[in-house]
């Protein structure tokens, strides 16, 4: 997966759990993690996460 794509999975994510900073990056996290199921490592979701969360 692009960066790109992982960051329209990370942003529906954080709308469907009201994520709301960096306290809710884990439940992010790992639904995100699931959803791509390898596809994407953990460096590039982190990354992704903690720029729309902080």
């Amino acid at each position: 997966m692009s960066e790109e794509e992982v960051a329209k999975l990370v942003e529906a994510v954080i709308v469907k759990t009201g994520a709301e900073g960096m306290k809710d990056m884990g439940k992010v996290m790992g639904m995100v993690n699931k959803e791509v199921a390898g596809r994407a490592d953990g460096k590039t979701i982190s990354n992704v996460v903690k720029a729309k969360l902080g």
